[in-house]
């Protein structure tokens, strides 16, 4: 069960983002640190042997089975599952992990103005951003831009209004930026020599398609090994099944259980 204030809440329905500090132990941070860089060497080799790398530095997708580091993080977001379930009005799944280690004056697609959810609604919240910090995130080193409230504007600022009225989110390694994917953003540029790292992981409504298929990546035969709570963020509870054998079993076998609209 989850002790966080519930001005949490507030600060997500009004400003459209909340931070929670320090929520994740120093140990974990210096495991995923030293796993991020190896993950990114991995994708980049896929990227250029692709033919895919431009606008893209820094950035490694779908790290979630690479090592055990990234199990234990999501795993850790269960402290989380009130104010997520909260906000989607019931239950979640993972939709993308990725991590991105923002370099000296490095320029990405991040870095401009964007949302992460390709259209507006009102009527219901499909989608949240969180962004864990791995390194202290100051100005100087290209903290994220969110422009306060503008996840109740259906059009994108230009960049003139955008940057000037633009919060910087700042906090030390280990805490935790959560976000309204409506709400409009960008990374900001890295003026030192040292990198400035992060994971960013996003939830949607159980019905959405994730980004890769994070069940057949994780493995279906690690499910039974799995938290009732990693069973469901990973997305176990909200599969589509392939055969007709798959589709008629007991209810408690179905590959898309109940509760996940």
């Amino acid at each position: 069960m989850s002790t966080l204030p519930t001005h949490h809440e507030t600060e997500v329905t009004s400003q459209g983002w909340t931070v929670v500090p320090d929520l994740f132990p120093s140990d974990l941070i210096d495991a995923l640190n030293n796993a991020l860089v190896p993950s990114l060497a991995r994708r980049d080799k896929i990227r250029l042997s692709n033919g895919v790398m431009e606008n893209c530095g820094g950035t490694a997708h779908h790290v979630l089975a690479d090592e055990i580091c990234y199990v234990e993080l999501l795993a850790r977001f269960e402290r989380l599952d009130p104010l997520l379930k909260w906000f989607f009005d019931g239950n979640y799944i993972l939709n993308s992990y990725g991590g991105f280690i923002n370099e000296f004056d490095a320029k990405t697609y991040a870095h401009h103005v964007h949302r992460d959810i390709r259209f507006h609604s009102n009527a219901k919240r499909f989608m949240l951003n969180t962004l864990v910090m791995l390194d202290d995130f100051t100005e100087e080193n290209g903290a994220t831009y969110i422009l306060s409230g503008s996840h109740q504007c259906i059009d994108k600022p230009e960049d003139d209004e955008f940057f000037p009225q633009a919060a910087r989110i700042t906090g030390q390694r280990g805490s935790l930026l959560l976000f309204d994917s409506r709400i409009w953003h960008a990374a900001g540029a890295n003026r030192t020599n040292l990198p400035r790292r992060a994971l960013t992981l996003t939830f949607t409504c159980p019905f959405f398609k994730q980004q890769l298929d994070y069940p057949r990546l994780f493995g279906y035969a690690n499910a039974k090994e799995c938290s009732a709570y990693l069973r469901q963020v990973i997305g176990f509870n909200a599969r589509i099944p392939s055969s007709l054998e798959e589709f008629y079993v007991p209810v408690e076998q179905r590959f898309y259980q109940r509760g996940q609209d």
